[in-house]
């Protein structure tokens, strides 16, 4: 496939944020083909003790398609950085697991889901998490800021991988862990649809 250009990677980023927006307005059941909420946390092995408290409406909010919190512990105190945070359900998981002497922040590139993120958390009211609008390929924060970078379902759909996991390893401080949870693709895509920009979004 040849290379993409500079005007094919802003529709993939315009399509990726005009989905999420949707999914921030209108809920997982509205884009997605896998198991989302309570099944999708019991079909990735989620520590539901954790999220025994949660409203209905956050569990309801996971879409990942993988559980970060398999492949190494957070531990108390630590500083955790959420890559695509969505509604900001695995950053209340990390901030769980951190505790109050931990903090977690949470980034996505979707203004609508930064919003819903901080709808979840005033109901939660958990005080160690924040959030903000960001890119994985741009993160504005100091090297070395955090113990931990999570993400769960996010880096398959940058445009400029490499440079995301550049700055997801720029991020963390010496001895920090990426936890990183996703799809890759095993096999050629079929003719009909190699190339088209929706696959990066579908």
């Amino acid at each position: 496939m040849a290379e993409i250009t500079e005007q094919e990677k802003g529709l993939i980023r315009e399509g990726i944020r005009g989905k999420y927006a949707r999914v921030a307005a209108e809920g997982t059941a509205c884009c997605f083909s896998y198991p989302t909420g309570l099944e999708g946390l019991r079909l990735q092995g989620y520590p539901l003790e954790l999220v025994k408290d949660f409203p209905a409406g956050i569990i309801d909010s996971f879409c990942g398609v993988g559980n970060p919190f398999s492949l190494g512990p957070l531990y108390p105190g630590e500083a955790v950085l959420d890559v695509g945070c969505g509604a900001g359900f695995d950053a209340f998981v990390a901030a769980k697991l951190v505790g109050p002497g931990g903090r977690v922040v949470g980034v996505d590139v979707t203004p609508e889901m930064i919003a819903r993120a901080h709808e979840n958390l005033a109901q939660v009211g958990l005080k160690n998490v924040r959030f903000e609008v960001a890119e994985a390929e741009s993160l504005p924060f100091p090297d070395g800021s955090f113990q931990a970078v999570i993400s769960n379902g996010v880096f398959n759909l940058t445009v400029n991988k490499e440079k995301a996991l550049r700055e997801g390893h720029r991020v963390l401080a010496p001895g920090g862990r990426l936890l990183l949870a996703d799809m890759v693709l095993v096999s050629p895509l079929p003719e009909d649809k190699a190339g088209r920009i929706e696959n990066w979004y579908q």
